[in-house]
């Protein structure tokens, strides 16, 4: 069977709180969660609003992949906090790259190379 391996890079985003900024959505300094495939965890005990995961999730995708040197998702990683009144931002950091297979992550088989000519 052909190589059927891909490579995603896990996340961690870390809450990023300017000194003497009002912050509203509960993050504080230190705060983080990490995306590894497609699971998502923090450590016990810590929360994270709705709102600002929803404010980053479109993004973490396309965060997790390989991506050209001039694009900008391979250097712009700050999101601001869906509140405008918050001065809080999500930080995105790529960290370690995670292989993964083809067939262990969906039912869909990859096509036969016939199929793509």
């Amino acid at each position: 069977m052909a190589d059927d391996s891909f490579e995603l890079f896990d996340l961690r985003v870390e809450a990023v709180i300017p000194e003497g900024k009002p912050v509203y959505c509960g993050a504080r300094a230190g705060d983080y969660f990490e995306l590894k495939g497609e699971m998502l965890s923090m450590p016990a005990g810590q929360g994270f609003s709705i709102y600002s995961i929803a404010a980053v999730l479109p993004l973490l995708a396309a965060k997790q992949r390989p991506t050209h040197p001039n694009d900008w998702m391979t250097s712009d990683a700050e999101i601001a906090c869906p509140d405008p009144n918050c001065a809080s931002r999500l930080r995105i950091v790529r960290m370690a790259k995670r292989r993964f297979s083809h067939a262990e992550t969906t039912a869909v088989p990859l096509p036969k190379e016939r199929d793509n000519k």
